[in-house]
């Protein structure tokens, strides 16, 4: 990629005399380049410092002595006159020494006397003291952008071309995947990750798109709190909710295009509210697999931490975790059991409260494309301010499917289990299912296909309506609960699936109130 914009960026901070300039990336190779490029353009003596090699002086090859060591390094800056770039590579575990600090400091006072400008390149400069951010200008290098990533891909296949005698080939959709994915990594990250697609055989399809982003999240660190999928659920594999796939379907394109910068408005996530068993998590997931973004699923069980203040760090890296694989869909599995104890009390500490105040600060300021499916079986257990309109866009309530949602249900899982759906009478299976969650229709082949293997008989229409009447569904079960349930969201949400007579879509104000 194109280094005018950083050199003169860079150019212009060492022409400013700020006395310590802070590198935070993974590119010290680059970065190393770019410096030698303006030191020799301007004289300037560069010398550059590691813990293996000490201090050396650019162009030659001898270390001055006994400057392994950081502390010794400092001391050795701040006695010499020899004014010039002293740039600190991989300094960062030596700056919590408060010895460290103060050389520093010392050496950047007398800037304006010596011209020693001190520069440290590190993939991570965090809980620097104040004492030095004031004296301090951070730079980072630009990340490739969208038309560079594709530069980088073209050049990868040519030089498989010219290495194995094979063209380089990919679908346009699979190419636009991988590229969109590559977004927010370094340059060389980005040509590692190409060549990780391309090169077992020069084909970049499906599969190479999901190892590419297994080995992005493995890169970010991952996250203990944090799952990934990349499974191939779409809505066609999911019963019903027209609703919610239609107003999915119209936010695609504006998602994906905001997450290029090439729409101001993005989608921002949705609460999916509803009976248990309904469809909900396999909605989540259809989301993700209709846009092709990656799902990353939170769960709030594994952020809680008996240390003080470590349930909040959790939360905090596993948002970073997601916005490094942005874009994506993050998923907040049964979000209310998570927030629940934030309501009231300080019975854990506060730690709910705080907990909900760091996730409503980052859903209000995010700027990553992260879309938001928050599912929940009782909306009541939820703070207000986590639901109002902002920071999620829709709250759909995921009811029991209606008659030819059902039907299709029926389908989709005789499919899955290689049984003929033409062989069954859907109609009547619908008709014995009323109030029957898509959970409770699985279960009941599955249950109605162990009683024939038994009998070593056929599964057929009579053995599963004969495991649908035996069954009592949750809707009877939890009668007075789901009824309760179902009156709140009836002004206050959008029904997920649509009334079998209606075709468009009438928006519902949804409404916070509890």
């Amino acid at each position: 990629m194109d280094d005018v914009a950083d050199l003169q960026e860079l150019n212009a901070l060492l022409g400013s005399r700020v006395p310590i300039i802070l590198v935070e990336t993974h590119e010290e190779p680059r970065v190393l380049s770019m410096l030698s490029r303006i030191a020799q353009r301007t004289s300037l003596p560069m010398f550059h410092w590691s813990i293996a090699d000490g201090i050396v002086r650019n162009g030659m090859d001898l270390a001055i002595y006994n400057t392994n060591e950081l502390l010794d390094a400092l001391k050795h800056v701040d006695k010499t006159p020899q004014a010039g770039l002293y740039v600190f590579c991989d300094a960062h575990p030596g700056l919590s020494n408060p010895v460290n600090v103060r050389l520093i400091r010392e050496i950047a006072l007398e800037h304006h006397e010596t011209g020693r400008t001190l520069v440290f390149v590190s993939p991570k400069l965090e809980g620097l003291p104040s004492e030095l951010l004031r004296l301090a200008a951070h730079f980072r290098p630009r990340l490739p952008s969208r038309e560079d990533i594709r530069a980088i891909v073209d050049q990868e296949a040519q030089l498989y071309h010219s290495q194995s005698g094979e063209k380089a080939r990919a679908e346009r959709s699979h190419l636009d995947q991988l590229v969109m994915h590559l977004m927010g990594l370094e340059t060389e990250d980005v040509r590692r990750m190409v060549r990780q697609a391309l090169r077992p055989d020069g084909r970049i399809d499906g599969d190479d798109v999901r190892r590419v982003l297994a080995s992005k999240l493995s890169m970010l660190g991952g996250a203990e709190a944090l799952g990934f999928e990349t499974g191939s659920v779409r809505f066609g594999d999911v019963g019903g909710l027209e609703q919610l796939k239609r107003w999915v379907t119209l936010r695609r394109a504006p998602f994906l295009d905001a997450s290029t910068g090439a729409a101001a408005d993005c989608p921002r996530g949705v609460v999916l509210l509803g009976v248990q068993g309904g469809g909900k998590s396999l909605a989540a997931r259809a989301i993700a697999g209709e846009w092709g973004l990656p799902l990353m699923r939170l769960d709030f069980g594994a952020l809680h931490n008996k240390y003080h203040g470590e349930t909040e760090r959790s939360l905090r890296q596993a948002i970073a975790v997601a916005e490094g694989m942005a874009p994506c869909v993050l998923w907040m599995d049964e979000i209310e059991k998570g927030l629940a104890s934030s309501g009231g009390g300080e019975s854990d500490g506060g730690v709910g409260r705080r907990v909900l105040g760091s996730l409503l600060t980052w859903m209000s300021e995010r700027t990553k494309p992260v879309f938001v499916v928050a599912t929940a079986n009782d909306i009541s257990q939820l703070p207000p301010e986590l639901v109002r309109k902002g920071r999620f866009d829709e709250i759909f309530f995921v009811d029991f499917p209606g008659e030819a949602a059902r039907r299709r249900i029926f389908e989709i899982h005789l499919r899955k289990r290689r049984l003929d759906p033409a062989a069954f009478d859907l109609a009547a299976l619908a008709a014995h299912s009323e109030q029957f969650s898509g959970a409770e229709i699985e279960q009941a082949i599955v249950a109605a296909s162990f009683e024939t293997r038994a009998r070593k008989a056929v599964l057929d229409t009579a053995a599963v309506t004969a495991e649908l009447v035996r069954t009592r569904p949750l809707s009877t079960v939890m009668a007075e609960r789901i009824d309760a349930l179902r009156d709140w969201a009836s002004t206050r949400s959008v029904m997920a699936d649509a009334p079998e007579t209606q075709d468009t879509v009438e928006p519902v104000q949804a409404s916070t109130q509890g």
